[in-house]
């Protein structure tokens, strides 16, 4: 019998499997309950494919181990992958909020590949690429036959060169493809903290932010951004959270701490045998939270962390949530850095809210419900980057309105004047 390359005894050893017994032993019960079997038939087509096919040059150990590993963190669900060296490095960069590319955060839904949100200010934003957009093709290639990694891959590239993109727009049934030069991605988390205008509002001062995702510097990007809107005595604040896809989930929960007193349970997790680990809980950072009324926009593209800090904010009264049920992407990935600087993203728990409700596959839903057509999310999605359109393409946006502004608007003006005749 062949011996086994050291890569594949790692492998063994690292699953907890009996590769190794004294001779004469009786393994055959063991042996299989372990898997062991199931282990050399994989190790047997290994090393068929090395002896066998056809193009050496695509039978090295490395590339078929790599292969293996995405094909077997591709099955388990879309949100788990196996990263190599230069895609772990790249997700690091995310969570610093740059990175070289379009500017696109996708998704597989319905065995689709999905744009949740274009950032703001990117490539992708300004040639036109809007939420629930269906990627078909990248630079040629089907995506159907790509795992969210490799679709990640191609997105991404050096800065200058172009990506070519086949997409279907579900909303008006039409496929459009785009050629879109890579830049370097600088994403500002926190945009377009403003005092809404008297119009809307009435004779009080309520402020709006937008949070477009959670990463390192969200959180204290927004106090900073508070503090300036509270120089100006805002008496209530929106906290726009639509097409926000998530991002890290401590940047989530230190966002809810800037509403919530210090220690105060956000977001629990259980593992796949039920077990319950410590709880999130917000941070102490030394100064009092805000306490203003507050209302938080949500629809179908908030996911993830953004799921975690709406459901948190109401389930703890803190807040009324309006517009649509989110996305329901409420699971636990974690990173884990294997020694040759891969890594595994692995789904390891669900995330359930304050008063225990699950939020992957359900969402959360809103105190009050705003429903938009997809046309007019289309319109809100335009009127973010209203600026990069040339003046006789910004008249589609004459007549639009954003309803479910409006609606958590009326929300915080009824909580304001009852709070008056209250004292």
């Amino acid at each position: 019998m062949k011996r086994l390359p050291a890569v594949l005894c790692g492998l063994l050893i690292g699953a907890g499997l009996p590769f190794l017994h004294a001779a004469g032993e009786d393994t055959s019960t063991t042996i299989d309950d372990a898997g062991y079997s199931d282990v050399a038939v994989f190790t047997s087509a290994l090393q068929l494919i090395r002896q066998d096919y056809v193009d050496e040059k695509k039978t090295g150990y490395h590339d078929l181990i790599y292969s293996a590993l995405r094909g077997m963190l591709a099955e388990l669900d879309p949100h788990s992958q196996f990263m190599p060296p230069q895609d772990f490095k790249g997700m690091q960069d995310d969570t610093r909020s740059q990175f070289g590319g379009i500017g696109i955060t996708v998704t597989v839904r319905n065995d689709r590949l999905t744009i949740v949100s274009p950032m703001e200010d990117t490539p992708g934003a300004r040639a036109g690429l809007l939420p629930g957009d269906q990627i078909l093709k990248i630079n040629g290639n089907w995506t159907e036959q790509m795992d969210l990694t490799d679709a990640v891959r191609q997105l991404r590239g050096e800065v200058g060169e172009k990506v070519s993109l086949s997409v279907w727009r579900q909303s008006t049934r039409e496929l459009k493809d785009y050629t879109i030069a890579r830049e370097i991605v600088k994403v500002a988390s926190v945009q377009d903290a403003k005092m809404l205008p008297e119009e809307l509002v009435g004779k009080f001062r309520i402020g709006y932010v937008r949070i477009t995702q959670f990463n390192e510097p969200t959180a204290q990007e927004l106090s900073d951004r508070l503090d300036k809107l509270e120089e100006k005595g805002i008496d209530a604040l929106v906290l726009d959270l639509r097409f926000n896809p998530g991002g890290l989930l401590n940047s989530a929960v230190d966002v809810c701490g800037e509403f919530l007193p210090p220690d105060q349970i956000v977001v629990t997790t259980e593992s796949r045998d039920g077990e319950v680990r410590p709880p999130y809980r917000t941070p102490d950072t030394g100064r009092p939270h805000r306490t203003y009324p507050l209302a938080v926009l949500v629809n179908g593209g908030s996911a993830s962390g953004a799921e975690i800090v709406a459901g948190a904010l109401k389930d703890l009264q803190r807040a009324v949530v309006v517009g649509e049920t989110t996305f329901g992407k409420g699971s636990v990935q974690s990173v884990i850095q294997l020694p040759d600087g891969s890594a595994l993203r692995l789904t390891t728990a669900k995330y359930y809210t304050p008063s225990h409700d699950v939020i992957h596959e359900h969402g959360v839903t809103p105190t009050i419900r705003a429903t938009r057509t997809a046309d007019e999310e289309r319109l809100l999605s335009i009127s973010r980057k209203a600026e990069y359109l040339a003046p006789e393409d910004r008249a589609i946006l004459k007549d639009f309105r954003d309803t479910q502004l409006e609606r958590a608007v009326d929300a915080l003006r009824g909580v304001l004047i009852y709070a008056q005749r209250d004292d």
